[in-house]
This record gives C-alpha cells, structure tokens and sequence, in this order.
C-alpha cells in the first residue's frame, strides 16, 4: 500500500530492458553515445518537432532550473505559482542556477490564471532601475495539486506572456500523465500552445532517473551545454540516461506507461468516493488530495501504509486530517483494494 510518490516505484521492464543492454562494451562519453541519437529523434518525433535541442539530465530540478536559467537575466523575475515546484520542492534552486533572479508568486489557487498572470506582470514596472525586470513565465503540468491545464488554459496563459514577449517554461515532471489524461499530442501540449521549453519527465513515470529538457529554439542549445556542464549536471556515462530514455520512448511507452498510472488513480478515486471521502481538488492525472479522519489514518499506518499525511497520528480520532495519495504504474489493483479495506 505504497501511495507516497510515484518517483518511489519500480523502473519499468522496457526501460530497465535497455540499461541492461546498453551495459556491454565500450561507448563514447559526455552524450556522445549512439543510444543519444536515437533518442533525440524520438523526442523530435514526439513532439513533433525536427529542430528542437534535446539534453538529458539526471533530476527535474536540474532540468528545470538549466532550462529556466537560459531564459532568465539575474535581474529578472520567475513569474510562477505559489505551489509551483520550483518554488515549494526545489531550495531556491532557480535563484541559485540563474544567479539571483527571484521568483515572482501567482497566488490564484491550484493554477495560474491568465488575470492573475497579467496582473503579476503588471505589479513589475520595466525601465526601474530599482525593480526586478520581467522574465520567463513557468507553469507546471501536472499541478502540485493534481490537476491538469487544459490546452485552452495553457494557450490562453502562453498569450499573455507572449503579449510582453516573456518565453514560457513547462514544468513537465508528470508530463506524459497530463497529456494522456488531455488525449492530446506532446506538440499540442507544448509549442502548439505557446511554449517555449519543456522538461519532459521520466523519473516520475517509470524511468531510473532521466529527464529531458527539450528546447523548441535551437539557438539556446549551446548555452544549456555550457551550464549544463558548469553545473556539474553532464554526465560522463551519459550512455545509461541515454538508454533509459530510449526504452521510454520505444513504441510511445511513455503513454502507455502513464496511462496505467491514470487508470490505478481512477480506481482508487472511485473506491474512495463510494466510501463517502472528501476530496480537496478534482483529480485529473494520478495524483490527489482528499480528507479522512485521523483514526483511519492511524488504522492505515499501523496497516502499514505508505503516503504523506498533513498531521501527526495523535489526537481527537474524528479530526479530519489531508493527505496526498499518488499512483505510479506499477501499483497494483490487490493494494488498492487492501488500502480501501480500511475505510
């Protein structure tokens, strides 16, 4: 009954399969491998995109910090959501990789809007000397609090940058869950809608450790090798990134993939609503926030049961106590049921 994250689940056979066989003899180092080449057409393949740069690195804050520091001056200002990751999981890892530009927070619930984009655009006067000027606008799919953009929020937030010609950054961990939960295309998900760059995630979906930084303006690729590296994020056996990322792309396993984790959520969300539990936000991929009684919490515990619980174990069994429950696609059907059981 392992529900805390679906970055702590198993590698799935078809990635595992190709690190197992990428592991033979001899390749070049630093992403020269052959494996990367495959890999960059697939990505263009995917999203449709024959001219994009593709890079790998190991971790989403380094993917996404890499791809936000070649858009942003340090004088600059991150326009991002109060819960964006980027502000709430990553230890200033922005300001730190673009040299000091801060993050500027959009407080209007589980998504930007475009009103309250426009209105934090507006709060940064440009030509003060003494203000912040104006950067990248971030935006992260699937939310931190389990919903999904639809396309038209996207491109309506992708406009208002665009009017104050500011790049868009999508925050893309859980990718491939927003796009099946969407039934849309990775381009109509991305470049269609006005974005700029993308880290296109697979640790969270199935992968060792592997996320994609794909820019769709070529003329940014060399700037991102140079920080890349200058950070310490360009791996010397980058033949195992590489490999990981093949077999997700292999046959779209990336959806398919994603798609179990969707369909394990949607199980569990089902279960939990016939057992009358209040949910904090409408789950759209495969992660979600709901309320149940601390007693139950502590009957799931001693169960044990694994996920993140806002509040102790000890005090008045009725109190409602929030938690975050997340499926991965290895989750089975027996543990879901076995976690319901306790309700």
């Amino acid at each position: 009954m392992f529900f805390a994250s679906d970055n702590s689940g198993p590698v799935h056979p078809k990635v595992m399969d190709r690190v197992i066989a990428a592991n033979s003899g001899h390749q070049m180092a630093y992403g020269n491998d052959d494996l990367m080449d495959e890999v960059r057409a697939g990505i263009r393949r995917v999203f449709e995109a024959p001219d994009a740069a593709v890079y790998l690195v190991a971790t989403g804050t380094a993917a996404n910090v890499l791809a936000l520091a070649c858009y942003t001056q340090p004088w600059q200002t991150i326009y991002c959501s109060k819960i964006a990751h980027i502000q709430v999981d990553e230890c200033n890892a922005p300001v730190f990789y673009t040299g000091g530009a801060q993050l500027k927070l959009i407080d209007t619930g589980d998504k930007i809007t475009p009103e309250g984009l426009e209105a934090a655009i507006a709060e940064t006067p440009q030509g003060d000397v003494h203000s912040a000027q104006r950067g990248p606008v971030s935006v992260t799919s699937v939310t931190e609090r389990g919903t999904v953009y639809a396309l038209d929020e996207l491109k309506a937030l992708s406009a208002v940058a665009k009017r104050y010609d500011l790049p868009v950054h999508l925050d893309g961990a859980r990718f491939a869950n927003a796009m099946v939960s969407l039934g849309c295309t990775a381009a109509e998900m991305t470049w269609k809608a006005g974005v700029d760059v993308v880290s296109f995630g697979g640790t969270k979906n199935g992968c060792m450790g592997v996320e994609a930084v794909v820019f769709f303006d070529p003329s940014k690729a060399w700037e991102f090798e140079l920080r890349r590296k200058r950070a310490g994020h360009l791996f010397s056996k980058h033949r195992y990134l590489s490999a990981q990322m093949a077999g997700y792309l292999e046959h779209d396993a990336f959806k398919d993939i994603a798609q179990q984790a969707n369909e394990n959520a949607g199980y569990l969300i089902e279960g939990l609503r016939a057992k009358g539990v209040q949910f904090l936000h409408e789950p759209q991929a495969n992660m979600l926030y709901v309320n149940f009684p601390r007693r139950i919490h502590r009957t799931l515990a001693e169960a044990g049961s694994r996920y993140a619980r806002h509040g102790g174990l000890e005090g008045p069994e009725e109190e409602m106590i929030s938690c975050r429950l997340v499926c991965d696609w290895s989750i089975g059907r027996d543990q879901i049921d076995a976690f319901l059981g306790h309700f």
